[in-house]
């Protein structure tokens, strides 16, 4: 390896590897700049290159984040990108090693050094007897992203969307996250099966971060490759997914969640059994209800089978019947096979009821002019 003008834009950062040395030239022909000063002194195999704008100063730090070297994964990207939201960690350095003594002087630890220790900052999972999971609900143990989220993920939440850790709708977006994006990474780094035959899947992987990370690494037939460009593409990439889950979950999921709360809670208004909602506006609520109706314990003779809401493109209402869980296409109580695949004024005609615009050939579906309508339509499928 020998210095090149690219190489003389770099600078040093601490590394123990035994993909990178230092240059043997580059003292003739660089400026060698640590980002931090080390407490302990650096050996010509410590030092890694990592590219910086050539018009940017680096910011200065305090603190060193420190995982493992070699081939990186998804669990300790997206640990130090959730660190990184942090101000004591906002600036800090990122060490990639898997020397003992280098490990020993990070100021925080993820997914090397054999031991979990939350006091010392600790978060290693390799361990054997390693059992944390995230709470008793739950068999999966925890990954680096997992540990890290369990001790700082209301931390980060509270940072990224200027909330107080006091703020009660924390814990439920905190709770969200964990379920919806991290526990994929927990899952997937620990080998553990998304679906047992026949059962609901342990965890949901929506964004497939495990699989595109994976591919940031170098290919088999790769040489002279930058381990630690590759792994702050990988931080890079998994962190703006999980601010932006973040932000949906605390500003569109919650919000809906909160709908849904209100309509179920008045659901007796409009039938005495409650099996009839109304949302006071649209919102994506197929899963909320579900989740509400596991939670509250209703009964089943309790849970609503049709919901109805205005759809604001057409300025008409709908029915729809509710699925018997949020992936299914199966309902509950579909609308009336009379009823399915007729339209306008014949479905007018046929249920007696002014307004009607359609119903799904599937029974899934309906719509009329009116909430009054739509009402009606509902109260009538509930006897055929």
């Amino acid at each position: 390896m020998s210095a090149s003008p690219k190489v003389c834009r770099r600078v040093a950062l601490l590394f123990s590897s035994s993909l990178f040395s230092r240059p043997p030239s580059c003292e003739r022909k660089c400026q060698w700049q640590p980002l931090y000063a080390p407490s302990f002194p650096l050996s010509p195999r410590s030092c890694l290159l990592t590219q910086l704008s050539s018009h940017a100063p680096p910011p200065p730090t305090t603190k060193v984040i420190t995982t493992h070297s070699g081939s990186f994964h998804a669990d300790e990207s997206l640990a130090v990108s959730m660190l990184q939201l942090l101000p004591e960690y906002r600036n800090a350095s990122i060490v990639r090693t898997r020397d003992p003594a280098v490990i020993a002087q990070g100021d925080i630890v993820v997914d090397v050094g054999g031991e979990y220790l939350p006091d010392k900052l600790r978060f290693d999972h390799h361990q054997r007897g390693f059992k944390e999971t995230f709470s008793e609900n739950y068999d999966i143990l925890l990954s680096s992203a997992g540990l890290v989220y369990k001790h700082f993920g209301q931390r980060v939440i509270a940072e990224l969307l200027k909330w107080q850790v006091s703020d009660p709708r924390l814990p439920v977006v905190y709770q969200k996250i964990y379920d919806d994006f991290v526990l994929a990474f927990d899952g997937i780094d620990n080998g553990v099966s998304q679906y047992d035959v026949s059962l609901k899947p342990r965890y949901r992987d929506s964004t497939n971060a495990s699989g595109r990370v994976s591919k940031l690494n170098p290919w088999w037939n790769e040489t002279n490759v930058d381990y630690q460009e590759r792994f702050l593409k990988a931080v890079a990439m998994v962190g703006a997914e999980f601010q932006d889950r973040v932000r949906y979950t605390a500003l569109a999921w919650l919000p809906g969640r909160e709908l849904v709360v209100s309509a179920l809670a008045a659901r007796n208004v409009h039938d005495p059994q409650g099996r009839i909602m109304v949302l006071d506006r649209f919102c994506p609520w197929k899963e909320h209800l579900h989740l509400l109706e596991e939670e509250q314990k209703i009964p089943e003779a309790q849970r609503p089978l049709y919901v109805l809401y205005e759809d604001d493109t057409a300025k008409q209402w709908r029915i729809q019947a509710v699925s018997i869980s949020p992936e299914s296409f199966t309902s509950r109580k579909p609308l009336p096979e009379p009823w399915r695949g007729i339209r306008d004024q014949a479905l007018s005609d046929l249920t007696g009821i002014p307004g009607g615009v359609f119903v799904h050939a599937s029974g899934f579906i309906g719509g009329n002019q009116t909430k009054e309508g739509a009402m009606k339509m509902a109260q009538t499928a509930l006897t055929m």
